[in-house]
């Protein structure tokens, strides 16, 4: 939400305060600072006297004017400036940008030479300064009412030096969705008084308005869609002629582009107020309006253009053409408006709309048709059900005032509102739970100062609907707001206590650790995973953990593979995305391709992070109280309404592993980095494994190795990905990947680890090449060499594998780089050569290895 200044300093005193600092007392109560915006136009911007003017045809047929523009002495006196427009003359005052001024864009504005002339600065249009549309011509000051001396600062008497604090509007503060909203936390943040925009006088309801009827036949979760409808005409105004300039100016700061004076009225009584309103062509709408849910197979052009198909619960705007009721579509209630009625350059008689609408209907119609208004914004967040003739009034109002005509007497106020019940409140609850002493006259002042009416019943009592309520002072009725529907727990009113009173006054208790340590086991090994992932030359990132059932396909994962039951979320952020990811790949393969359409060629990524495996039917999590532990029984129940969620972690791997240089051409990664990356994790948890060649989605079925543990358990995979994983996803060939699982590393990682000796005997190192045949897994020769050369092995590595004309058809050569020690001694000759020919021995058995010669 957009807050221009000088708007929010009509309703509450400012105090002088600029942006940061009002931006700081809103931060004080809850509201979250996004930016502070000026108009973009700094520097030197003074008004100019054209002392003359000369025309001067160019070669490319342009005609440019070389003018003498007077800025006033203190700015240099007559400046030569070449300009391109032709819209004034000698005797004109215009805006001039010197040297020095930047106009918005950036745009740095220069003494340059151009067409012959050093331009000493630049005329400018309502367009270059952000003030406006047109860019036909130059702003001349005399034609919008201004008559300066020259050299006369134009920043403040155009309004650019005006800033607009941006703010980031939480779900259940709508009523910030508006200058009204933001001025009155504005209030609470600093006591200055707060004066009503919406205080009106509004005339009742005749039975002479104009015909509206609600007929909600399946309203969700038994709330009728609208519940009221106000409704005006006003006839004979100059709707399509343009708004006042302070409500242009006004309207573009916040973000919105004006339009025309009928529909600019509407969009600037939102901004002010909070209550969206919407204005028909009375001509274009038959009486009565229905409001209505959407019969199958109804469509609606909206004011975007789009033809809709309309769902059963999508709300609507109906009218009744040639008695028909019901029959025509005007909009989406709450939503957006459709073309057959919208206001035009004919338009004259306008029927003026404010209603108010279930959230719950407007937030699934929004998301249903992916139409995020202005309107659904503040509707499916709560609008205040008593502002909509508070709101038609203002337009009214504004209406006559800047487009003439005449208002009907007739009012239509169709109110079906149900009055928010009182809710049950110990203002000794406060302190209970926040831990501040709150004194109870303290809390009552906060609660009638947002706006509530607190009734003192007297006598003892509990909080109405907190488990294990606090007796105290006797319970109060307090009826919240009707423009904060948020408000229905005794909880909601403690939370706006301590936020108006000050979230610094409650102290911080730093917790204990667990069990008087510092990390847990699992903790520390995460921790180092990502530390020697990170070492080993991969990015961590964080994804979210929403996937759409097309990914299934997209990894090649069979049928019935296990992955493909995934967690259907209830209400998910983003309908394509409504599953909980299965692995981490699902997510970090979509990652990758982003970095890599951003223009990152040579990618390393991991993420550590959860996935769900959902083991049967999920039971429901019951609501737990907050001000009291909750019991076995109550974790019990939630814990099983959770699916089981490992934590894995997971890399992708592509482009060049190292880089190309004066040391040489590099090299691409390959699956071996996958695995040497599968291998550092295992072996930062202590955890000897093994690798096996299997065939495993999504990974090359001869390029994939399992993970396993000594004791057989599958850790994980890694390996080379398949060419249509890589291609569904549009990254490179040969890219690859590794996913692991993190707590059944956790489980097999001894507690305690053995350090291990440092040894001073020098280490021999024995080279062997054998020839296998094409089909052998280099991890099992590996293992027999080990084997076979017994406990003198400190390490043995694969260092080379080669295929072609020097080995046999069919064969492979493996070599393998042996590194023998002995703890208590220097080895001999003889040493060395046994445990050789031993490790031989071993290959040719396990294997079928011949030593290559």
């Amino acid at each position: 939400m957009l807050i221009p200044l000088p708007w929010l300093a009509e309703y509450v005193d400012l105090d002088g305060r600029d942006g940061a600092a009002v931006a700081a007392a809103l931060v004080s109560v809850g509201l979250e600072e996004e930016a502070i915006h000026g108009s973009g136009v700094t520097g030197p911007l003074v008004c100019g006297l054209v002392v003359s003017q000369e025309p001067e045809p160019q070669k490319n047929g342009k005609t440019i004017e070389w003018c003498q523009v007077d800025v006033g002495p203190e700015h240099g006196g007559v400046r030569g400036i070449v300009c391109g427009a032709h819209n004034f003359g000698v005797g004109d005052k215009v805006v001039v940008a010197l040297p020095g001024a930047v106009l918005p864009g950036p745009f740095p504005i220069t003494a340059r030479k151009t067409y012959g002339h050093v331009s000493d600065g630049m005329i400018a249009s309502e367009l270059e300064l952000g003030i406006g549309e047109d860019h036909s011509g130059i702003l001349v000051l005399s034609r919008i009412g201004l008559d300066p001396a020259p050299g006369t600062d134009m920043l403040p008497l155009l309004h650019l030096d005006e800033q607009t604090v941006e703010i980031n509007v939480t779900p259940d503060r709508g009523y910030c969705f508006s200058v009204r909203g933001v001025a009155r936390e504005f209030g609470h943040a600093t006591g200055s008084a707060f004066r009503d925009p919406a205080l009106l006088d509004t005339p009742p309801a005749t039975p002479d308005g104009f015909g509206v009827e609600v007929d909600d036949a399946a309203p969700i979760h038994g709330r009728v869609g609208c519940d009221r409808f106000v409704a005006r005409i006003v006839r004979g105004c100059r709707a399509a002629g343009p708004s006042p300039a302070w409500m242009q100016r006004r309207l573009r700061q916040a973000g919105m582009r004006p339009i025309s004076l009928g529909v600019d009225v509407t969009n600037y009584v939102m901004l002010e107020v909070g209550q969206p309103l919407h204005a028909y062509d009375l001509h274009g709408v038959a009486e009565p309006i229905v409001v209505r849910r959407a019969r199958p197979g109804e469509h609606l052009v909206t004011l975007d253009d789009v033809d809709r198909t309309l769902d059963p619960e999508d709300l609507l705007i109906t009218d009744s053409p040639d008695g028909e009721r019901g029959a025509r579509v005007l909009g989406l209630a709450g939503v957006m408006g459709g073309a057959s009625s919208e206001v035009t350059e004919a338009t004259t008689d306008l029927l003026i709309e404010g209603a108010h609408f279930d959230p719950i209907t407007v937030a699934r119609t929004s998301r249903r048709h992916k139409l995020s208004s202005e309107a659904a914004k503040r509707f499916e967040r709560g609008a205040d059900p008593a502002l909509p003739p508070k709101a038609v009034q203002r337009v009214v109002d504004l209406l006559l005032e800047y487009g003439g005509g005449e208002a009907d007497t007739a009012v239509t106020d169709v109110d079906h509102r149900v009055a928010p019940g009182p809710i049950s409140f110990d203002p000794s609850y406060a302190e209970a739970l926040v831990g501040v002493a709150y004194p109870a006259a303290t809390v009552r002042r906060v609660l009638e100062a947002i706006g509530c009416v607190v009734n003192e019943t007297g006598g003892h009592g509990i909080v109405h609907g907190e488990p294990g309520g606090i007796a105290g002072a006797g319970p109060w009725q307090v009826v919240p707001p009707s423009w904060r529907p948020d408000l229905t727990r005794a909880v909601d009113l403690v939370e706006e206590v301590a936020r108006i009173e000050g979230y610094s006054a409650i102290g911080s208790v730093v917790p204990a650790a667990p069990r008087g340590g510092g990390l847990t086991g699992s903790q520390r090994l995460r921790r180092s995973v990502a530390r020697s992932l990170a070492d080993f030359g991969l990015v961590e990132v964080l994804s979210y953990p929403f996937v759409g059932s097309g990914v299934f396909d997209q990894l090649g994962y069979a049928p019935d593979d296990a992955r493909r039951a995934a967690v259907t979320l209830a209400n998910p952020l983003d309908v394509a995305a409504p599953l909980m990811r299965t692995a981490l790949l699902q997510t970090l393969l979509p990652t990758a391709k982003r970095n890599l359409s951003r223009g990152f060629g040579d990618i390393g990524l991991f993420e550590l992070g959860l996935v769900t495996l959902p083991d049967g039917p999920l039971g429901r999590a019951p609501i737990l109280a907050v001000d009291r532990r909750p019991t076995p029984s109550e974790l019990a129940e939630v814990t099983g309404a959770v699916p089981p969620q490992p934590r894995h972690v997971a890399g992708v791997l592509m482009g060049a592993r190292v880089p190309a240089g004066v040391w040489g051409p590099g090299r691409p990664a390959d699956w071996a980095d996958a695995v040497q990356a599968a291998r550092l994790v295992c072996g930062v948890a202590h955890v000897d494994v093994s690798v096996r060649a299997v065939e495993q989605a999504p990974f090359h079925p001869g390029r994939c190795a399992a993970v396993l543990a000594l004791d057989g358990t599958v850790i994980g995979y890694a390996g080379e990905l398949a060419p249509q994983v890589l291609d569904s996803f549009g990254l490179p060939a040969r890219s690859v990947g590794f996913e692991l699982d993190v707590d059944a590393l956790v489980a097999l990682s001894p507690e305690i680890v053995p350090a291990r000796p440092v040894w001073t005997h020098p280490v021999a190192k024995e080279d062997l090449a054998f020839v296998v045949d094409a089909g052998v897994a280099a991890a099992a020769l590996v293992d027999a060499v080990v084997a076979g050369a017994g406990d003198l092995v400190e390490d043995a590595t694969v260092f080379d594998v080669y295929t072609g004309d020097q080995v046999p058809s069919g064969k492979k050569s493996v070599a393998v780089a042996l590194r023998l020690r002995a703890p208590d001694r220097t080895l001999t000759p003889e040493d060395i050569a046994q445990a050789r020919n031993a490790a031989v021995r071993a290959a040719a058995k396990a294997v079928g290895a011949e030593l290559r010669g």
